[in-house]
């Protein structure tokens, strides 16, 4: 019976399908640097301002014994991927800061409740002790400085840095985090300014 079976199915047997034409693959590129489009840089942030986005502050540990920690305010923070679980931030390549996080080679990223703009302004003050007076923790992983009252924090191991014009994207493997005491919702930036979210 079984050798009946297999002379049935191989006597109704669909014919091979028609091959698929393969298309030829698109050349990729570098775009050069005499081939910027003719942008207004003023334009540019304008525009790109019309794009609400959340306010964190990464923050790392001393990399070397005696070193401050280190932090900064940034607004390019987004998540990355699930699994596993990456997320990514992005930093000036003249950030002053961004070295000592990356000897650290771990961060935090603390992201703001919406009552904390003057502590927002005061990490993207370069050159000050931006962590006098500020309340903080260790994180359980990478012992960076974990804020009090954000809404909420991700704990990372720096993954991978990759280069983005006159920025660099930092990708982090997220280790640890958690929802914060911040009560009040994020802290948004909108158009040049500090925004929170309308209550329902």
């Amino acid at each position: 019976m079984a050798e009946a079976a297999v002379r049935y199915l191989r006597s109704v047997r669909p014919a091979a399908p028609e091959p698929v034409e393969v298309l030829p693959r698109p050349e990729l590129r570098c775009v050069g640097a005499d081939e910027r489009a003719p942008l207004d840089p003023e334009e540019f942030r304008r525009v790109l301002g019309h794009f609400a986005s959340g306010v964190a502050v990464v923050t790392a540990p001393p990399a070397t014994a005696g070193d401050p920690p280190a932090g900064f305010a940034c607004q390019s923070f987004t998540s990355l991927s699930l699994d596993p679980p990456l997320v990514a931030f992005m930093v000036g390549r003249t950030s002053t800061t961004w070295p000592r996080i990356a000897r650290a080679g771990v961060f935090c990223v603390n992201v703001l409740a919406s009552g904390q703009g003057e502590l927002c302004r005061s990490f993207a003050v370069s050159g000050a002790d931006k962590f006098a007076g500020v309340a903080y923790d260790a994180a359980p992983v990478s012992g960076s400085p974990r804020l009090t009252g954000t809404v909420a924090w991700i704990d990372c191991t720096v993954h991978a840095v990759h280069p983005g014009g006159d920025h660099l994207v930092v990708v982090g493997r997220v280790n640890a985090l958690g929802a914060g005491d911040g009560a009040d919702g994020p802290l948004l930036f909108h158009r040049g300014r500090f925004a929170r979210l309308a209550s329902s």
